[in-house]
């Protein structure tokens, strides 16, 4: 007895304990969903072990978190009446009360450094010792700090535009914690909404905890609408080509039960919802949908051949069975190849997909024969959508085009790939962290204001070992610094560095009583004196901590870099590290270049070059998968030609509308592959099958297998394209690419495996059409009784 003959008979046979079964598992999923986890920190797409991540853990290891600041600006003339002044201060102290916060700066918090020459010491006072009463006492502060101070300068003030600004410095144990989503939600947001409110004043926010928790909460919130809108989309669709209340409620029953395992999944693995992991859900539902349309579509096609309901169903598992496990096999395989790239984030989104992918089949293939056979078989009314002239007159234009038009497919193909290929030299790649962001919420449009007023939010950090203990004061290390702070400088892309070298220079104006035009490192001979009053100064450790560790040997330097493309940063950091090797002597000092701007574009980097070996694992895996079902080099060369060509269609699209090659269209080519050859798989399996009824003729089996999938690939298709457009309706642009690129990569698959793979069957003929080149499959696509039907 053939293989898919048992499986359907233990299935109809069993089919209460099957439920019960399929309902504790999905009871069991179900009670873990409360174990999924939410990101707290940003997607880290290298290696654990790779040189980067590294170098970035020892930054972390000399000097703490680095991203545990959020930054509040006011760019409005009326900060400076003195009312608002004064609440602006106050707003800003109130956050010193908070456990979350370990410290905070702002206008009110300025303390000038002074000679006290008596001591020989440096003195800290306030900026002014009372709140100002009036509007010219604000205004003799600000000519104050915009004039004498250029230390706060980008840091507290943009002296250009008149924009101020508070510093909010988070404790560093709870930046990668829920603690700080709570701090944002509940207290940060409601205190500006409340300033904002008394005040009339529009207060920008920023800084990249603030940016996470935002970001992240978007994540979550389009989880719903995702999962909705594609059991709306696919639901309505799969209606109007069947025109079945009951076939479309028990299609829609197995994907929510889907959806409800896929989340189940992800809590029993205890990963993180990314943005990535956010897709699997409607991810489901939208390939779960295809499933459901094979094997309906056959059901209703045996009831209306020979009527008896038991053999029907019976046949539905034997006939499609094999072709769907291989078709979800490939499809599984296509995001499976994600687990090889060594990337955290693409290794949990390739094993939870395929896993769901293949429990999709699973619950498709089990509760949909198994409903149905509670049922009465399908009235006439149910069969219509087969007989219905519209679709008959699409599969009978494919069939003469095919028969009749193979010369200009073949012209047509030739002119597409050379196009496209002209069209993938355009493409570049691009490494933002901020790029797919949400450009509409308010966050995303502060993230600008702050890149236009003070250069950027995007840490990158410059770690100096001078290689011996207080090395750093060395004035020549200090002048070293200032070169490269001078590069920094002249680079458009990065903000003003702070680092130990601010202090100096801050120290010197101090020494010359408070002459802002001392602004500068100390001479040879101005270094001791100043040094001096400096060791002598009670504060000098709390001056020096952020900006030198406790040994004194190391010291960094932070820049902010903009939202630029890879290229440049690539080239910015080509120059930071061409000046680097110039000034600092290798033997005397070990620089490295780090933080979090830098580990995102070697992550962009990294997923790029792993993009060939992902798509290649696919299609070695589906390859294999081919050459299991049909035992023939020939038939996994013409199966491959129709589903990489759409491949390179859309690379060429990428390049010629300009989106770029970032991590998340990366993941459109593997994904794109896997799902479309499952229509090559339907086609070729009809196609064994009628070679055998036909006595190994080739035309008439070819059009006998067109007739017969065609309408099932049509509808998949059509299902497949607007379930994946679902994602353009996404906030993040990185969803709406790989949501709009995966649509019309399947699009152009379907027509390639409708025109081009049954054009290349019938030009090689009389080179595949034997039993020696088409071998018995692995396992046998139907029972032997009904090949000869």
């Amino acid at each position: 007895m053939n293989f898919w003959q048992v499986v359907s008979r233990f299935i109809l046979k069993q089919r209460i304990f099957i439920l019960v079964v399929l309902a504790l598992v999905t009871l069991f999923l179900a009670s873990n969903i409360k174990n999924i986890k939410f990101s707290h920190t940003e997607a880290n797409l290298l290696p654990k072990d790779h040189e980067e991540n590294i170098k970035y853990d020892d930054f972390l290891e000399i000097f703490g978190e680095e991203g545990n600041l959020i930054i509040l600006a006011v760019q409005d003339s009326a900060i400076f009446n003195a009312a608002n002044f004064n609440k602006w201060n106050d707003f800003s102290k109130e956050f010193d009360n908070y456990s979350q916060v370990d410290f905070t700066v702002s206008i009110g918090d300025i303390k000038k450094l002074k000679k006290d020459k008596k001591n020989q010491k440096f003195i800290v006072e306030p900026l002014y010792e009372k709140a100002p009463s009036t509007n010219n006492e604000v205004k003799i502060i600000k000519d104050e700090l915009f004039h004498n101070l250029p230390f706060y300068d980008n840091f507290l003030f943009n002296k250009s535009s008149g924009t101020i600004r508070t510093a909010i410095y988070l404790d560093k144990d709870i930046v990668n914690s829920k603690i700080r989503e709570r701090f944002v939600f509940d207290d940060l947001n409601p205190a500006i909404e409340k300033f904002e409110k008394e005040t009339g004043l529009d207060v920008r926010v920023s800084g990249m905890p603030y940016i996470r928790t935002m970001n992240a909460q978007n994540i979550i919130d389009e989880i719903g609408i995702f999962v909705g809108l594609a059991l709306l989309v696919t639901s309505l669709i799969f209606w109007m080509f069947f025109r079945s209340y009951r076939a479309t409620f028990i299609t829609m029953l197995v994907v929510s039960i889907g959806v409800i395992w896929s989340v189940g999944f992800i809590g029993l693995f205890e990963y993180e919802i990314s943005v990535l992991m956010a897709l699997i859900p409607p991810l489901i539902i939208v390939i779960g949908v295809p499933n459901a349309v094979f094997l309906i579509n056959k059901y209703q096609n045996e009831v209306k051949k020979h009527g008896n309901q038991a053999k029907s169903l019976q046949r539905v598992i034997s006939k499609i069975g094999n072709a769907t496990l291989m078709t979800n096999l490939t499809t599984a395989s296509g995001f499976a190849t994600f687990i090889f790239t060594n990337s955290q984030l693409l290794n949990e989104f390739g094993i939870i997909a395929s896993i769901n992918i293949m429990a999709i089949f699973v619950l498709s293939i089990l509760i949909i024969p198994i409903i149905y056979s509670f049922m009465h078989k399908p009235k006439d009314k149910h069969l219509k959508h087969l007989e219905r002239k519209w679709i008959d007159a699409i599969v009978n234009w494919m069939e003469d085009t095919v028969r009749h038009d193979r010369i200009a497919i073949y012209i047509s193909t030739v002119i597409i790939i050379i196009v496209s290929i002209i069209g993938v030299y355009k493409i570049n790649v691009s490494g933002s962290i901020i790029e797919d962001m949400p450009k509409g919420k308010q966050f995303y449009k502060d993230i600008v204001f702050f890149e236009d007023e003070f250069g950027g939010i995007m840490p990158l950090e410059i770690l100096i070992d001078t290689k011996k203990k207080k090395g750093v004061m060395n004035l020549s290390t200090l002048k070293r610094m200032n070169k490269l702070d001078e590069e920094i400088d002249e680079i458009p892309q990065l903000s003003k560095s702070v680092s130990i070298l601010n202090m100096v220079k801050y120290s010197k104006q101090a020494f010359y009583n408070g002459n802002p035009k001392y602004y500068q490192l100390p001479t040879e001979q101005e270094k001791n004196f100043i040094l001096a009053y400096t060791k002598n100064s009670d504060n000098n450790s709390d001056m020096l901590k952020n900006f030198v560790d406790s040994t004194g040997q190391y010291a960094r330097m932070t820049t902010f870099m903009k939202d630029i493309g890879t290229e440049k940063m690539e080239q910015i950091e080509k120059r930071i590290q061409d000046k680097i090797d110039k000034v600092f002597p290798k033997k005397k000092y070990d620089i490295t270049l780090t933080g979090k701007a830098l580990v995102f574009l070697k992550g962009t980097n990294y997923l790029v070059k792993n993009l060939a070996i992902s798509l290649s694992l696919a299609i070695l895996l589906i390859s294999l998968f081919m050459a299991w079902m049909f035992r023939s080099y020939k038939m996994i060369i013409i199966s491959l030609i129709p589903n990489i060509l759409p491949l390179l269609i859309t690379a060429g699209l990428m390049g010629y509308l300009g989106v770029p090659i970032k991590p998340s269209t990366i993941l459109v080519f593997s994904i794109a592959f896997g799902i479309s050859v499952d229509d090559t798989i339907h086609f070729l399996a009809k196609y064994r099958q009628e070679l055998t009824i036909h006595k190994w003729n080739v035309r008439k089996s070819v059009y006998a297998a067109l007739h017969e999938t065609g309408v099932s690939m049509f509808y998949t298709s059509i299902v497949l394209f607007f379930g994946f457009l679902v994602f353009t309706v996404s906030s993040f642009g990185g969803t709406k690419a790989l949501g709009g690129l995966v649509s019309i990569t399947l699009l152009f698959a379907m027509v390639s495996n409708l025109l081009l793979l049954p054009s290349l069957l019938l030009s090689l003929e009389s080179k595949i059409a034997n039993k020696k080149t088409f071998k018995e499959p692995a396992i046998s696509i139907l029972p032997k009784e009904e090949e000869s039907e």
